[in-house]
């Protein structure tokens, strides 16, 4: 069956459709979909347990997303397809994120998914820590004799001395993939959506995924955390932000790694990998001079 006999097949539409495919989606494929004056967005994926994705967790991290008045609200569901309302904005890019106007904008809503979207989840909740699924990934990779073999002991050993250094950790509500397209703006308001990888983690981790994926300048990291817990910054919060950055760039280049080898989707893997583990690289030297 092909997506779009999948999306027709769903049997919850008033009439004819118009489906066309939204770009962007690396682990699952997306549509926007014209039923009259409605329109949904459509998410086809099968769960993918060797990137910690749950269909069952994402949906209901979807709709403790909308109770909490983050994300767009769940239409309906079956087993790999989630309908979400559609809402009119334009997705941010990393170059909006780094402005500090937008930065300080982003902040409130980073923080209502870390303690507002736990009062409102409901079920089996899912933990994405991310040294378990780096030592997952690299566990897998070596399983299946990926070329990249050679590097992974190394950075193994790298991660164990990251979550040494990152402790003593609080314990939040994640959302574990803060790419600048996962914002949108309205024109009033900033929505977050797409979470596939959603669970309970350290806010740390958002934070140096945040600034990892959309590239910020030290000054733009300072006001991050600042604002973030409303307090100058520390040297301690300083050494155990760094060490969750490095891990968000290398649990970064390992997905990718996997990605290399399970995915299906026609995306430039080996690019991506190249060019995370390089950032990587360069943020795990930094770490280092400072300890």
């Amino acid at each position: 069956m092909t997506p779009e006999e999948r999306i027709h097949a769903l049997g919850i539409w008033q009439g004819p459709i118009d489906i066309a495919p939204i770009t962007g989606g690396i682990t699952n494929r997306n549509y926007l979909v014209k039923d009259g004056a409605l329109r949904r967005v459509v998410r086809l994926g099968d769960d993918i347990p060797v990137h910690h994705i749950n269909r069952q967790n994402e949906l209901a991290a979807s709709r403790a997303a909308h109770a909490a008045g983050i994300s767009p609200a769940v239409i309906h569901h079956v087993p790999g397809v989630l309908v979400l309302d559609f809402i009119d904005a334009a997705p941010l890019s990393p170059d909006d994120v780094r402005k500090p106007e937008t930065l300080v904008r982003l902040i409130p809503l980073i923080r209502r998914c870390h303690y507002d979207m736990a009062r409102h989840f409901r079920g089996q909740a899912m933990i994405f820590w991310v040294f378990h699924v780096i030592r997952d990934y690299i566990a897998n990779l070596k399983a299946a004799n990926s070329p990249h073999t050679p590097l992974l002991d190394d950075l193994l050993e790298k991660a164990e001395r990251l979550e040494a250094a990152a402790g003593p950790f609080e314990i939040a509500f994640g959302h574990n993939d803060l790419l600048a397209a996962n914002f949108l703006d309205d024109g009033r308001r900033l929505w977050l959506i797409d979470w596939d990888y959603a669970g309970f983690n350290t806010p740390l981790f958002d934070l140096g995924g945040l600034a990892s994926n959309n590239e910020f300048s030290e000054e733009a990291e300072c006001l991050m955390l600042e604002t973030y817990f409303d307090q100058p910054l520390t040297d301690d919060l300083s050494g155990r932000y760094r060490a969750m950055k490095c891990a968000s760039l290398l649990r970064e280049t390992l997905w990718s790694m996997i990605s290399e080898i399970h995915s299906t989707i026609d995306f430039n893997y080996a690019a991506y990998t190249a060019e995370n583990l390089a950032r990587f690289e360069r943020a795990y030297r930094a770490f280092e001079q400072d300890h």
